[in-house]
């Protein structure tokens, strides 16, 4: 385990590193998640094993600290990120991210460029959401103030959540679940999406064939992001269909610039 001071109060983001050759490879996990769980089996598969490989984990989730003062904007959770590459010697990676940390990768890519060299998003999210109570994810954490939340509505989230989530989200602190939920909701400006379409980089969405067409496809094609759909999966596509996961993210990564 490797790990790197990323606030003035000495909040260390912490991360699974994985020797290799290359450009290095950065898996960042979704909303209540950590990286090792979600990504390890993927990121050893032998389509994408032999890069010097980070299954990092974002402030406030999994191993990483979880410090009640921060703010858990997508753009401080992005600036954390980057200290951290920064820190580990990292320039011109390859970042493969889920949900929210498609988000914080987005902007991580736009704020410090030199640290993204290409992208893919699994299943991210791209746009503002409305929060709704009792729903599933950010939008129902959102639909909260975080005094309630943190009085007892977290209850009510771990049931909806279910064992599989929960046995994360679990190692989430509850400001940090909270705040990620709320400024997820909330989007950034300008939104993800257009940050992605003004990106210059090689840019890949992924997302689950059952979903349908993603919103918004033409526009991303338009701009060079290359939209595929994987099969016989849910919202978590590695662990859902490691090999077909593994099979769409190896041919983005094997794209040229």
């Amino acid at each position: 385990m490797r790990n790197a001071t990323v606030t003035p109060e000495g909040d260390q983001i912490r991360w699974v590193e994985l020797p290799g050759q290359g450009p290095a490879r950065v898996y960042v996990h979704g909303l209540g998640a950590t990286s090792p769980a979600y990504f390890t089996e993927v990121a050893v598969h032998p389509l994408l094993a032999g890069s010097r490989t980070l299954l990092i984990d974002l402030l406030g989730h999994g191993i990483s600290d979880r410090p009640t003062h921060f703010a858990y904007t997508l753009e401080a959770h992005a600036d954390a990120l980057a200290a951290a590459l920064i820190s580990a010697g990292v320039t011109g990676a390859e970042l493969i991210a889920h949900s929210m940390g498609g988000s914080v990768a987005i902007v991580l890519a736009a704020r410090h460029p030199q640290l993204v060299a290409r992208l893919v998003l699994v299943d991210a999210n791209l746009d503002p959401i409305l929060p709704k109570a009792g729903s599933a994810g950010s939008s129902g954490i959102a639909a909260y103030s975080e005094e309630d939340f943190l009085a007892g509505g977290w209850e009510e989230v771990r049931d909806r959540a279910g064992s599989h989530w929960w046995s994360t989200m679990r190692l989430a602190g509850r400001e940090a679940l909270y705040r990620s939920a709320v400024h997820l909701t909330r989007g950034t400006d300008p939104t993800m999406r257009e940050q992605l379409l003004d990106l210059k980089i090689p840019r890949t969405y992924l997302l689950p064939e059952a979903d349908g067409p993603l919103p918004g496809t033409d526009a991303l094609v338009e701009a060079g992001v290359s939209v595929v759909s994987v099969p016989d999966c849910g919202h978590n596509i590695m662990l859902d269909n490691p090999e077909g996961f593994t099979r769409a993210t190896a041919a983005a990564l094997s794209v040229m610039a």
